[in-house]
């Protein structure tokens, strides 16, 4: 049943009253139960009536609903519904209008609630960007809010990072109790989804707006959900996912012109599309020229690589600036800023607190163009643009518009300006970015660690860098790929100093099968010539894959079960919780994290020189 906000045309009129059993339906239908009636000019009155009796009942009774089941004003209601799943026929759906759609319906308003019969066991959480946690979780686990704080910018949506019920960005779903989903997603931008007991609410921040309503299989749902979103903002242009060798997992922000030189050289004739230059190169954050490591400058050493037959691909952060950089000096009319006029916190990294531009402000918007036609112009063919969730975030700009509709603005000219050349965004907000790029990145940063239990429990934060944290955000990204080709971050075959086994090594590379999407940061001369020859066939394979279960597939023959890296962490005991509450207060100091970082880059570059 279905309770709109414009009672225009009334097909099923029914009382919903609710009770501690739930609700009950009586449904009346003017036409079947007064035959005639709706032929003549008396039968104008039961809306009339009914419309008057659900006023009377909402003033005196706010337990007693009468709720009115609209389709756009065509007597084929009871026909339509039937090609629906019968969940959606027992409903309580509040929105402004709403109509059917093949495999649901799509409401509209700028904000909707969808009230359902059963207690759900699960609900998917949907995080906002790349790095954020995405999961079926327990509705009536309460998590502690994550740490560090400092970090929280850019690693969840910090409009809604107070809230304590289920929630997530754009979509939400629960499991039904006689399988599948019911799934509330958003068809615009700016909107949030909230679990409230047996309600989901929707909300768009700032608009009205549409949204699919569907229920069943849940690959089925979002295959629907995935078409109406390709209507609204399109798809991405690449034919197929490129294979990609990637200089961070190896050498971190410790690279420098010979290494990568040498790198060229060992890969041989490994089958390698793209050579991607990551973090390390630049002046500073926000200053993207070769600093003295890169003493030839990028565009030699993009030449260097397409001397290979291969694709030079760039890292660049172009939305970030740091207070160390000439750009944050000379155009600090260029950043974001909050009604008061303060800068806008972006997080905190490279030993800095991190800014952003304003993706409305013209002159910022020029420089955008600027800097991607200089570096395609360097010879660079594949870009990585990451934290690009800093785009998005909450502040006052220079043009009033939605803050993720600005973001879109600035990506927009970044997509024009980079032409033809492949777009990787990563940390990027999910929704406003499709269409406009042709990889995404969809789950955080593997590492050599399957978890920390430190991160993940009593911080609280799943966003951190590690392999399970990634696997299981990725998993329930892989709705995505009709629209975009996803990015679930690099393998290892390599064992130096790793923690991961062979096992977890293994569920890393047959999630990137899933996602075809192969890249690695190994360096060839850390591998074995068995673990060569490893890689060379996990780049070339192509092997069939078919799902037999929510996180069961048959991959190449073989068959594979996520199950175990998608379960969230186990709740603290007592004394876990005694020491979470001094780990949580450490983590917000930025000596800590300054000391953190330090102590990583030591031991990166002594294991370069280690291992060579």
């Amino acid at each position: 049943m279905i309770t709109d906000g414009c009672p225009a045309f009334l097909l099923t009129v029914g009382f919903q009253i609710a009770a501690p059993g739930g609700y009950s339906a009586l449904p009346v239908d003017p036409a079947s139960t007064f035959p005639g009636l709706a032929d003549s000019g008396w039968g104008l009155l039961v809306p009339i009536i009914a419309f008057a009796f659900v006023k009377l009942c909402h003033r005196n009774n706010r337990r007693t609903r009468l709720v009115f089941g609209i389709l756009a004003g065509n007597l084929r209601h009871s026909r339509i519904m039937d090609t629906m799943h019968p969940i959606i026929q027992s409903l309580i759906v509040s929105a402004r209008q709403s109509r059917s759609d093949s495999d649901g319906l799509i409401l509209s308003g700028a904000e909707i609630g969808i009230t359902f019969p059963f207690t759900p066991k699960e609900y998917l959480i949907h995080g906002w960007q790349s790095w954020s946690l995405s999961a079926w979780v327990d509705p009536t686990r309460r998590f502690l809010s994550p740490r560090p704080t400092t970090l929280l910018p850019g690693q969840t949506d910090l409009v809604f990072a107070p809230e304590k019920r289920p929630h997530g960005s754009w979509l939400g779903a629960v499991d039904l109790p006689e399988g599948g989903i019911l799934l509330v997603g958003a068809l615009g931008l700016d909107a949030h989804v909230i679990l409230d007991g047996s309600t989901m609410h929707g909300s768009y921040n700032s608009s009205d707006g549409d949204w699919f309503l569907g229920a069943g299989d849940e690959q089925v749902v979002f295959e629907r959900y995935t078409e109406l979103l390709q209507s609204r903002f399109g798809k991405g242009r690449a034919a197929k996912e490129p294979r990609v060798w990637c200089s961070w997992y190896s050498f971190y922000k410790q690279i420098n012109e010979n290494r990568l030189l040498n790198v060229l050289a060992d890969l041989g004739d490994l089958p390698f599309e793209v050579f991607q230059v990551d973090d390390g190169w630049q002046q500073s954050i926000g200053d993207w020229e070769a600093n003295v490591k890169f003493p030839s400058g990028m565009e030699v050493l993009a030449t260097r690589i397409k001397a290979t037959g291969r694709t030079a691909g760039l890292w660049l952060a172009p939305l970030l600036v740091v207070p160390s950089s000439a750009l944050y000096r000379q155009h600090p009319d260029w950043l974001l800023r909050d009604e008061s006029g303060r800068l806008v916190s972006a997080g905190y990294n490279w030993d800095e607190p991190l800014f952003t531009l304003d993706t409305t402000h013209p002159a910022a918007l020029e420089w955008l163009d600027d800097l991607m036609k200089k570096v395609r112009a360097w010879g660079y063919d594949y870009l990585k643009l990451d934290f690009l969730y800093s785009g998005a975030l909450p502040g006052k700009r220079y043009a009033d518009m939605p803050r993720e509709a600005a973001f879109r603005q600035g990506l927009q000219v970044i997509r024009e300006a980079l032409g033809d050349a492949y777009l990787l965004t990563c940390g990027t907000p999910i929704l406003p970015s499709l269409g406009l790029c042709d990889g995404m990145r969809i789950g955080p940063d593997v590492s050599g660690v399957w978890e920390s239990s430190r991160d993940s429990r009593m911080l609280a934060n799943m966003a951190t860098p590690g392999a399970r944290n990634a696997i299981r955000t990725c998993l329930h990204r892989l709705w995505l790929k009709p629209l975009v080709q996803i990015d679930p971050d690099v393998v290892y075959f390599h064992s130096r100093q790793l923690s991961l086994t062979v096992q977890e090594k293994l569920l890393l590379r047959d999630l990137a099968r899933l996602c075809e999407f192969k890249a690695t940061s190994d360096l060839p001369a850390w591998l074995r010539q068995d673990e060569i020859e490893s890689l060379r066939s996990f780049l070339q394979e192509n092997p069939a894959i078919t799902q037999t279960g929510k996180y069961q597939y048959v991959i190449g023959g073989r068959t594979v079960d996520f199950g175990h890296a998608a379960e969230m962490p186990t709740p603290l005991s007592g004394f876990e919780k005694v020491t979470a509450v001094f780990i949580r207060w450490v983590s917000d100091q930025h000596w800590i994290l300054n000391l953190f970082g330090k102590l990583s880059d030591r031991a990166v570059e002594k294991a370069i020189q280690k291992n060579g």
